[in-house]
């Protein structure tokens, strides 16, 4: 009976009650509920943005923008969207392709030549695997030695980190996120364009839907604008902590992610062709995350709606609590559906 007994007490001591609490919870009646719960457990604050087909764009925000100022959460603030960036490239990239200035089966080792020899297998890796992080090259966000609390300001600098290691996998062999894929997807577009890809991005993309306030890096906006960050490995605010990786660099409101992704799945930021291979290349949604900073952005097909949402605390548990509150979220989205729907 003592082993039974000590599994028992192991569980309850090791368990994940904040997880558990949040799963488990009553559902509210509103989403705003919801939001407001947050601090209950224990993240800082929180945004939720829902584009809902045949709704007004709806705005939630509860918690702190600066703890230590006092300063509320504010829903229009802008935010690290972390790797919800690597959609904006993988669109741009599914245009240039459309356009036939690059192509999906162009390899690394032609794209970016002094690569040879220093990424294993850059003669077989293509832009296609790369896109759908089937390339097998390492990712530089796992090196033991990445400077968490003094990121390097030069992208070169975090390519170091895996030139001349081995490669994880043969290429195209699996699917292993890798962000290091699309820091190099970011050098090709670079090259080809002959100018920063982020700007591309802006004038092809962010100008067309108006997307005022998207910005490429930190480094373009007032930081008394951006969301505080905590992370449970830091003390204090994390929001100076500046990663310049291409796929993870960019800034944005929930409003302006929203607007983005809505036309990412409708079709209308893409034309047929440029659909057609973005598609065939990357996902239409994306979570992101960086030193305090979660964001999660998603077009839920049954009820017409693109939910963001961002939350500044990270750390522990605190990403899985995150993706449990969204998920509440979205069943809350459902219920009022279905009980508008049961009233028509």
């Amino acid at each position: 009976m003592i082993m039974p007994i000590i599994a028992i007490i192991c569980t309850l001591i090791f368990i994940p009650w904040e997880i558990v609490w949040t799963w488990a919870e009553p559902l509210p009646d509103t989403v705003q509920e919801q939001v407001n719960d947050v601090r209950h457990h224990e993240l800082d604050g929180i945004i939720v943005y829902v584009n809902q087909q045949g709704k007004a764009p709806a705005f939630y925000a509860a918690g702190w923008m600066n703890k230590e100022k006092k300063v509320p959460a504010n829903p229009y603030a802008l935010f690290k969207i972390a790797s919800i960036s690597k959609l904006y490239i993988a669109a741009a990239t599914a245009k240039l392709i459309a356009n036939h200035q690059l192509f999906l089966n162009d390899t690394l080792s032609n794209l970016v030549p002094e690569l040879t020899g220093r990424i294993e297998n850059a003669d077989k890796i293509t832009l296609r695997m790369l896109l759908q992080h089937r390339s097998g090259i390492p990712d530089w966000i796992d090196d033991k030695e990445f400077p968490w609390g003094k990121p390097p300001s030069d992208v070169s600098q975090v390519l170091n980190l895996v030139l001349d290691e081995p490669a994880k996998f043969k290429p195209d062999k699996r699917h292993d996120y890798s962000n290091t894929n699309y820091l190099l997807i970011g050098e090709i577009l670079d090259r080809k364009l002959g100018y920063d890809h982020q700007q591309y991005i802006k004038k092809e993309i962010l100008d067309p839907l108006e997307l005022t306030h998207t910005f490429a890096r930190m480094s373009e906006v007032d930081t008394s604008m951006v969301v505080s960050g905590y992370d449970s490995h830091f003390k204090g605010d994390v929001k100076r902590l500046d990663f310049v990786s291409p796929g993870g660099s960019m800034i944005a409101t929930a409003e302006d992610v929203g607007i983005f992704v809505r036309t990412l799945n409708d079709g209308s930021l893409l034309s047929g062709d440029e659909q057609k291979i973005y598609s065939s290349i990357y996902e239409y949604g994306h979570t992101g995350l960086l030193p305090g900073y979660q964001s999660i952005a998603r077009y839920h097909k049954d009820i017409d709606a693109v939910v963001i949402q961002f939350v500044n605390t990270s750390g522990g548990n605190k990403w899985t609590v995150s993706e449990s509150i969204y998920n509440r979220i979205i069943k809350i989205l459902r219920k009022e559906k279905a009980e508008q729907e049961l009233q028509k």
